[in-house]
Order: structure tokens, then C-alpha cells, then sequence
């Protein structure tokens, strides 16, 4: 999805005098996908006009064209986060000046995608580092935290395939809650509704990530007090590190 309308993007920029039609049969999809697609495109800050009858079509105003405009939503997140986890701690340098920048860019989100990411960054606990264990950690799967927040956004469950410490493999379905992060090690803060109760998944041994159907209602004190008695979101306002437990 990403890429077709990313694909229609380009197309757009090329020329102005596409009809949905055309752009229809350039990216072999339907109408009303097109249709979908450019108001998507439109909540996301371009503004795209449309015309009806002979000489109409769908256009691209180019002074539509922001910052935030040439950003995915996995890349607004990676962003968002990045900055979060810089202020929240006191071993990563330049956060001042990413925190502007970062402010620029939520000044030209929507007002619902800000008040969405706002409340997915308030799931995001920094706890102790975890240096000693920096040789055990392996690479996160790149679409695991856009795939995380638009399944805590939509309040679905997330599936992945999931390697233990013993080297097995299951494939597990479970509510996402939250994020915590013991640099250099990731963990996705979920419930099991199989096992009903809390979990933690170090974002290493995730693979797969995908959303699902079924939806979850948010359960947000209870979870991470039951994992983390002292945690508390470190993502609201002026951001404070957290110590965690040793376990969490």
C-alpha cells in the first residue's frame, strides 16, 4: 500500500493532467482505490485538487509540497521516537536542537495524528541501559515499530513469529501497549490473551510483524504496573528517566 501510493505520488508530480482513469490503469488498481489513495494523500498535508467533465483531472499543487509530505508514517514515528529517547536520556547529545526540529514537524501534522502519536509516545519507558548484554543483540526488523504504533493506534492485535532464548519458534497474536528501552536491547510491553497475562518480546527476536482483525480495549495502568510497579511513561511533556525493576 505504501508503495502504490508512493507510486502515485511520482505520477502526480510528473504531470497534472492525470484523470482517475488514467492513474487507475498506470497503477493497475480500481477507481475507487485511486480515490482512497489521494484522500489519504490529502490528510497526510497535500493538497490535491479534483475536476470533473472534459479538461478535469486529479492535480498536484506543488506549494502543497511539505516537509512532512515527503515523510511515511513509519518515518514520521522513527523521527518522533529517535527525538523522545534523546531527551529522555542523558547519553545521547544534540536532543535540544532535534526537539526543535521535531517540533517543526508536529506543527504541520494533523491534529489527530499528533494527538495519536502523543498518546503512542506516552507508551515509550527508557529504563537502565543494558550495555553488558550488547553482544546478545541482533537487528530489529525495520517494519516492527510503524507496525507496532499503527497496532496500538487501531487498538489490534499484533502477530509475529517470536524466538525464544532457546531457539524456539512460535508465532504469537497479542495486545500491544507499550515499548521499553534498556539500550541496546528493545522490548514490545504486550498482553497474551492466550496465556492471559502480561509479556515482554525483546524487538530482536520478532520477526514478521503484522496487524490483525481483532480488535483489543486498552488496558493501560494495569499492564504496566503488573510488569513494572515504578514505571511511568517517560514521553509527556518534559520527559524524565525512568529506573525500572532488575526484571523488567
Amino acid at each position: 500500500m505504501l508503495e502504490r501510493r508512493d507510486s502515485l505520488l511520482r505520477l502526480l508530480r510528473r504531470r497534472g493532467d492525470w484523470t482517475v482513469a488514467d492513474l487507475a490503469d498506470e497503477l493497475d488498481v480500481s477507481r475507487r482505490t485511486i480515490l482512497r489513495d489521494v484522500n489519504h494523500l490529502r490528510e497526510r498535508g497535500f493538497e490535491i485538487s479534483g475536476m470533473s467533465g472534459p479538461g478535469g483531472g486529479v492535480h498536484l499543487e506543488a506549494t502543497s509540497v511539505m516537509i512532512t509530505s515527503h515523510l511515511d508514517t513509519d518515518e514520521v514515528v522513527a523521527l518522533i521516537l529517535s527525538v523522545a529517547i534523546s531527551r529522555a536520556t542523558t547519553w545521547i547529545p544534540f536532543a535540544e536542537g532535534a526537539e526543535r526540529a521535531l517540533a517543526k514537524i508536529e506543527a504541520a501534522l494533523p491534529k489527530q495524528r499528533v494527538s495519536e502519536l502523543q498518546r503512542f509516545m506516552q507508551r515509550v519507558l527508557i529504563g537502565d541501559s543494558t550495555f553488558d548484554l550488547r553482544n546478545t543483540a541482533s537487528r530489529i526488523d525495520p517494519e516492527l515499530v510503524a507496525t507496532f504504533e499503527k497496532a496500538f493506534t487501531s487498538s489490534q492485535l499484533l502477530a509475529f513469529s517470536y524466538v525464544d532464548r532457546e531457539g524456539r519458534r512460535t508465532r504469537r497474536r497479542v495486545e500491544p501497549h507499550g515499548l521499553l528501552v534498556r539500550a541496546p536491547l528493545w522490548y514490545v510491553i504486550a498482553w497474551d490473551p492466550r496465556r492471559d497475562g502480561p509479556r515482554l518480546f525483546r524487538a530482536d527476536r520478532i520477526r514478521r510483524p503484522s496487524i490483525t482483525e481483532q480488535t483489543f480495549l486498552p488496558r493501560p495502568h494495569e499492564l504496566v504496573t503488573r510488569i513494572c510497579p515504578d514505571a511511568r511513561s517517560t514521553i509527556a511533556g518534559r520527559s524524565q528517566r525512568v529506573r525500572l525493576p532488575r526484571f523488567c
